[in-house]
């Protein structure tokens, strides 16, 4: 059985979280203390930070990298396009989202740490500026849910933790992250301190 470390509220680990449900697959979901790590963790990582996968004597770390590796480990369903040049574009837009976004509000865990004006305005605008995609399409890569769907959810659950509110030209998006919200493996993936974000 797999084993994923993972943090209470580490964005990252959501995301690795919600790929390992949409597999439906038997894990065991190791999540850690907000106090401390356990003893074997920097053992498994030499940067004893979650996410941690370790799948028999295979250890993996780096959300883009175990969420690829269960997509490739676990074919069904397919969170990857199969063509070479959509998963280059999908590859690119989650290091857009990871650079873009989740570089700026991992430290954000709880309603005590604020998101600075500049930060806070760079993830508000750039939501603004692809939500018209969503009036065509029904997820980021179009009508099918991607791993860049995984990246985006963990995002959107956080925005009203981290005082964003969305405006009314928001609303395709707005719409889309209700679309996230609702799916079974989103749902299944929720620590209890990620339940009390909304």
């Amino acid at each position: 059985m797999m084993t994923l470390y993972t943090g209470q509220t580490c964005i990252d680990s959501h995301s690795c979280r919600i790929v390992l449900f949409e597999k439906e697959v038997e894990v065991f979901i190791h999540v850690l203390e907000v106090d401390g790590y356990p003893e074997d963790l920097p053992q498994l990582n030499p940067y004893s930070e979650t996410p941690t996968l370790v799948d028999r004597d295979l250890v993996l770390y780096g959300p883009s990298i175990i969420n690829e590796y269960l997509d490739e480990r676990l074919p069904h369903p397919p969170l990857m396009p199969v063509d070479p040049v959509n998963r280059g574009k999908a590859r690119l837009m989650i290091m857009r989202i990871v650079r873009d976004w989740y570089e700026r509000i991992r430290h954000v865990g709880n309603r005590e740490t604020q998101l600075n004006e500049a930060d806070e305005r760079i993830i508000r605008d750039g939501l603004i500026a692809i939500s018209p995609v969503f009036e065509e399409q029904q997820f980021m890569m179009g009508d099918e849910f991607t791993l860049v769907d995984c990246f985006m959810a963990p995002l959107l659950w956080r925005l009203p933790i981290i005082g964003i509110d969305m405006p009314k030209q928001a609303t395709p998006i707005v719409e889309y992250s209700h679309r996230l919200f609702e799916r079974k493996a989103f749902l299944s993936s929720l620590t209890e301190a990620e339940q009390e974000i909304q």
